[in-house]
């Protein structure tokens, strides 16, 4: 943000989670939520999620490449209009794999290993063909919605989650492996910023407990919170 006392820096979270502040300028975010608005209309547009229990989610979604509903992935909006689900763009793909690289650094030449900068932990993912992003959740946040703590766990490729924020900041809450409680910690996505979660931290809970109304950048044009997600599903072409 322009006039900052206090430059924000890229900072890792948790070993293998990495945020990145003000990684989409102005005209990325704008470009961005153009296709968004584009992805979710009609068919296969953006719906109300509803949990087998019979609850609802609050923010509303829509996909690409796979349809993800709770607790798996179809090539159809199955719990929507049933539309088969619109396509993975590349240029979406491309830009998950340069989300990476501004989060971790640059691969090491065989694509895994020790980093070059000498981080001792294993490159957290694989570059390979095969590794390609190839779904996306759009989630749209209005003042009131919230996300509960769950984890990302219906892929079958441990390739690290993108994560995008556009439009009002939020409160985005970051756990640990094995529950849903304590340890967490909380960092503000505003519209712009990137988080990216791999390697250990890869099935880490999170969930999203505060929307800030009013935050959106004024030339945006957006009103409440736009969340793209790029996975690796590992699933081929995806069940029937």
């Amino acid at each position: 943000m322009d006039g900052e006392l206090f430059p924000r820096e890229r900072t890792e979270i948790t070993p293998g989670a990495v945020h990145v502040p003000d990684w989409l300028g102005p005209e990325r975010q704008r470009e961005l939520l153009d296709a968004c608005r584009a992805w979710a209309r009609p068919p296969a547009g953006l719906r109300t999620v509803r949990t087998p229990g019979g609850g609802t989610m609050t923010a509303r979604q829509v996909c690409l490449g796979l349809h993800w509903y709770p607790y798996g992935y179809a090539r159809t909006a199955v719990d929507g209009d049933g539309a088969p689900v619109k396509p993975m763009p590349g240029w979406l793909a491309e830009l998950g794999r340069e989300a990476v690289v501004a989060a971790y650094g640059p691969p090491p030449p065989s694509g895994a290993g020790a980093h070059p900068d000498g981080h001792r932990a294993p490159y957290p993912y694989p570059y390979t063909d095969a590794e390609a992003y190839d779904i996306a959740l759009i989630n749209f946040y209005d003042g009131d919605s919230r996300m509960g703590m769950h984890r990302d766990a219906e892929e079958e490729s441990g390739a690290p989650v993108v994560s995008l924020s556009l439009g009002d900041t939020c409160v985005f809450r970051f756990g640990n492996t094995a529950s849903r409680g304590r340890p967490y910690q909380d960092v503000r996505l505003r519209s712009g910023d990137l988080f990216v979660f791999g390697g250990p931290a890869r099935l880490a809970y999170h969930g999203v407990p505060k929307v800030l109304p009013g935050t959106a950048p004024p030339g945006l044009g957006l009103t409440g919170r736009l969340n793209v997600t790029l996975r690796v599903g590992g699933l081929g072409t995806g069940p029937d």
